[in-house]
């Protein structure tokens, strides 16, 4: 598949690049998506959810009324999970929500995301640039020219680019990100992935790895 480059004006630069068929071309694989985007969430998640059981309260434990004959339920204690500031029954305590992937699934699961963009012809190359100074308004005029600006749009990079991570930050539906860091989740998430033409080829090396 080829695909032409444009500037961040918008314009066409009279050149194409050929998207690797080992990276952009392969059989996606549902199921490899699904596993590595279900561990990218559940590493999101800090797991400090708790809460407070019967024995964790502060309260007598002496049986408040007698057992039988009074018509209502029997109750032990004060700290009943049945009464206003009793104990919970079964409540979450702290824990690490963490799964294990190989790596064989989790790039398997990044090549599947990048086919299903590459048939949906959801990508777009751009010239290698830099911003003069982090402005939103500037990298909202670059998407503007694109046709994207109300899209959910991720920018691939091949370096590290302050400006330009400073630039995109306050935007919710915008988002830069290195090559190497290039995740099943993000890739998905966006509607259009926008590709600097360096970064394709920094993407053809950790693949290669």
């Amino acid at each position: 598949m080829e695909l032409k480059v444009h500037k961040i004006s918008g314009e066409e630069t009279g050149r194409k690049v050929k998207l690797d068929k080992a990276i952009f071309g392969i059989e996606p694989n549902d199921h490899a998506i699904y596993l590595d985007t279900k561990q990218y969430l559940a590493h999101r998640r800090q797991g400090t959810h708790d809460s407070k059981e019967r024995s964790d309260i502060m309260g007598s434990t002496r049986k408040i009324k007698r057992q039988k004959g009074t018509g209502t339920a029997r109750a032990g204690s004060i700290k009943n999970p049945l009464f206003r500031g009793g104990g919970r029954v079964f409540g979450p305590h702290p824990h690490e929500y963490r799964l294990k992937l190989n790596k064989k699934v989790k790039r398997l699961a990044r090549l599947s995301a990048l086919a299903y963009k590459a048939k949906d012809k959801n990508i777009m190359v751009l010239e290698d640039f830099t911003m003069e100074a982090a402005k939103t308004k500037d990298y909202l005029q670059i998407l503007d020219s694109l046709n994207v600006k109300n899209e959910r749009t991720l920018l691939v990079v091949n370096t590290a680019d302050d400006k330009l991570y400073l630039a995109a930050r306050n935007l919710q539906k915008a988002k830069v990100i290195r090559a190497e860091t290039l995740n099943t989740y993000e890739i998905l998430h966006a509607n259009k992935i926008l590709f600097v033409e360096s970064s394709l080829k920094a993407l053809a090396e950790v693949f290669s790895k």
